[in-house]
């Protein structure tokens, strides 16, 4: 062989490494706010392992917890823009900017968590993934977090519609104060980190959250008793950049849908396993604990989904549309 031709190969072969090496520096840096410990955030950790396994390396995905890369409050600004690839946000941080994002507040909705492992790749999602992209994100991952909540209270539980009277509790998004409202309750707007004080000081009565949320924020110290009841679901989602992932080769792209669809099965699961211990948690401190019956949870749906249907189709443009889609997905759980 010439040396021409063996410096051609030589370049080939150069060019190749090169080009090798250049995929598998492609970094995706991936930023949430949950500290390490959290189910979500291992969750999200072991979903990054994947996505760099299935892409044989083109993706050198990088976790920065806890808000460690940047704040909650920007994560979705910045993966917009560019200025990172990737992110994680709870729904409710879309706010008035895409609040279609808050139907899983939709009340008991999405109580059977066949819903959420059959989340993935279904209508409903493909529709919200639709508006994502229109606000500048190309979605790769759903992660349930919960659909167990408490309602509280320093009286007794909050069991039956007309328990909830004349209670004031801390609100959350519109459609689901209307969903309170329609109980006979008066929705107070206050950010999370008020409502400890507040019902300490009795400025609320009553308060709902996640059932780990409530142990975590030690609300057993200043509420007596705990309803346990699937009202609401709460869920992460994982980000990227449209025009980073639109440079991704197509194996890169199959194996963030691979990822994210193997992801979703693990945060049921995670969940699962953290609904089931909370409970126990609240009473090991001296919480009084009840679990609704079905048919309670039913008397509860009745009044309330109604409620929030109409006031969130009213304010929502296609809110009617999604909400017959998760409807159908119910249908087939």
């Amino acid at each position: 062989m010439n040396s021409k031709l063996l410096s051609t190969s030589a370049a080939i072969l150069i060019g190749a490494s090169g080009a090798s090496a250049a995929l598998a520096e492609t970094a995706m840096r991936c930023s949430h706010q949950l500290p390490p410990s959290h189910a979500v955030a291992q969750v999200i950790d072991r979903w990054a392992e994947e996505v760099e396994t299935r892409s044989n390396g083109e993706l050198d995905v990088q976790i920065f917890p806890a808000d460690s890369l940047v704040g909650a409050g920007e994560n979705i600004v910045s993966v917009a823009s560019g200025n990172i690839e990737c992110a994680f946000s709870v729904q409710f941080q879309w706010g008035r900017t895409l609040p279609i994002m808050t139907v899983t507040t939709r009340p008991f909705a999405f109580a059977d968590l066949d819903i959420w492992r059959n989340w993935h790749g279904s209508d409903a999602a493909n529709f919200l993934e639709d508006r994502l992209r229109e606000r500048g994100v190309e979605n790769v991952v759903w992660l349930f977090q919960t659909n167990e909540s408490v309602f509280t209270s320093n009286n007794d539980f909050l069991v039956q519609p007309d328990d909830f009277n004349g209670i004031k509790m801390r609100g959350l998004v519109p459609a689901f104060d209307a969903s309170l409202e329609a109980l006979g309750a008066s929705a107070v707007s206050m950010s999370g980190g008020d409502v400890y004080q507040s019902l300490a000081t009795g400025v609320i009565d009553a308060a709902m959250t996640g059932t780990d949320a409530a142990v975590s924020r030690n609300y057993y110290e200043v509420q007596d008793y705990f309803s346990v009841v699937p009202v609401i679901s709460v869920y992460f989602h994982g980000y990227v950049n449209p025009e980073f992932y639109a440079g991704l080769s197509e194996e890169a792209k199959t194996a963030l849908e691979e990822a994210g669809e193997l992801a979703s099965g693990w945060a049921v699961d995670a969940a699962t396993e953290a609904a089931e211990a909370a409970p126990e948690e609240l009473e090991a401190q001296g919480a009084n604990v009840y679990r609704l019956t079905d048919d309670e949870n039913a008397a509860l749906e009745a009044i309330m989904q109604p409620a929030f249907d109409e006031r969130f189709g009213s304010e929502i443009d296609g809110a009617e549309e999604l909400l017959e889609l998760i409807d159908q997905l119910r249908s087939e759980s």
